[in-house]
């Protein structure tokens, strides 16, 4: 697991001290109103039908959720979940075991459904569609399918690669929704919600959760962690109180600017502004120049550094933009000043 402040994905800190705060009802989950709209519509009419909730697909950036949507639609439909990962589902058998120790009605959430081999996920097909599981006994020409009934369950898949998903295995799951990045304004109401469970003083009303919020890269779970790393700065170095002067000074140490980067994030940006004039320039290129895998780049990288407008993703390669040499203090190459240049897709 990466120790980076920044770093969306799940963390040791992020478990064993925020697991317990994590919402449990809707009403309790902040943002996402849309996608929180949705599934109440579905859960609303499978109870009313006595029926079990259809597959849900949730995917979007690491951080924003889906693992707390899982659980609060489990306790929104009054059902048990069981918990498992793509990659943990390595052989039929122990997909097999969860599926035939289901009770009726209970979730079933994968997290990282991309990542799940593909024999899995054709074993997938007839338990999420007619619910039965089928077992292949013996070999060649005397092998013979034999079907499992299955419980009626609901198969909750969370995934950050959603084009990594077959198109078969996609159309199985009857709600399709995509989390999207958080504004500031719900940055802050995480925040305050989490300052006062954790009992942390945070100065509000002059804006010290805004200061986290905005470097926080749109993402409550590096939201919630920042306001973890910026309490204990200011009880070492400070009076233990989180104003907008300690806030900006915790995070400055922690190497994180104003636009939520952190030295790797400008190290890429330089990189590609001083070894290849600004780009287009291949992400292995970039891996190998950076000394970092291509799989980090892309996922804990390059996807906010394009979302903040930093960088573009072009057939050719990677290019940075004219706002990315703003924010490093550099002056932008003559040719590329020019306005139509920079306002093409």
């Amino acid at each position: 697991m990466s120790d980076r402040i920044v770093d969306p994905g799940e963390q040791y800190e992020d478990d064993w001290e925020g697991h317990t705060f994590r919402p449990r009802l809707f009403r309790d989950f902040i943002g996402q109103d849309k996608v929180k709209d949705q599934l109440k519509i579905a859960i609303e009419a499978a109870k009313s039908r006595g029926d079990v909730l259809e597959h849900v697909l949730l995917s979007g950036p690491q951080g924003l959720g889906k693992s707390t949507l899982s659980n609060i639609i489990a306790h929104e439909m009054e059902v048990g979940i069981r918990t498992t990962v793509g990659p943990l589902l390595v052989q039929k058998a122990d997909l097999a075991a969860i599926l035939t120790n289901l009770q009726p009605g209970d979730v079933l959430f994968i997290d990282e459904i991309h990542r799940t081999r593909s024999d899995i996920q054709e074993l997938l097909y007839p338990a999420m569609e007619d619910y039965r599981l089928d077992i292949i006994l013996g070999q060649g020409p005397s092998a013979r399918t034999v079907p499992i009934p299955l419980p009626k369950f609901t198969l909750v898949g969370a995934t950050t690669r959603m084009g990594l998903l077959s198109a078969p295995f996609r159309d199985r799951f009857g709600v399709n929704l995509r989390l999207g990045f958080y504004d500031t304004d719900n940055l802050k109401e995480i925040i305050k919600r989490d300052a006062k469970l954790l009992k942390i003083e945070i100065d509000s009303e002059s804006g010290a959760d805004g200061i986290i919020a905005g470097r926080s890269r749109g993402t409550p779970r590096v939201a919630k962690r920042m306001l973890r790393r910026v309490r204990d700065y200011v009880k070492v170095r400070k009076d233990g109180v989180i104003t907008v002067e300690a806030a900006s000074e915790a995070l400055e140490f922690y190497e994180v600017d104003e636009l939520g980067l952190e030295e790797m994030d400008r190290e890429i940006l330089r990189t590609i502004i001083e070894k290849f004039a600004g780009g287009p320039v291949g992400i292995s290129t970039i891996a190998i120049s950076v000394n970092e895998e291509e799989r980090t780049i892309e996922d804990a990288h390059e996807a906010y550094l394009i979302q903040a407008g930093l960088l573009s993703r072009t057939p050719r390669g990677r290019v940075v933009t004219k706002l990315a040499y703003e924010h490093l203090g550099l002056e932008p190459p003559r040719q590329i000043q020019q306005p139509d240049l920079w306002d093409q897709p």
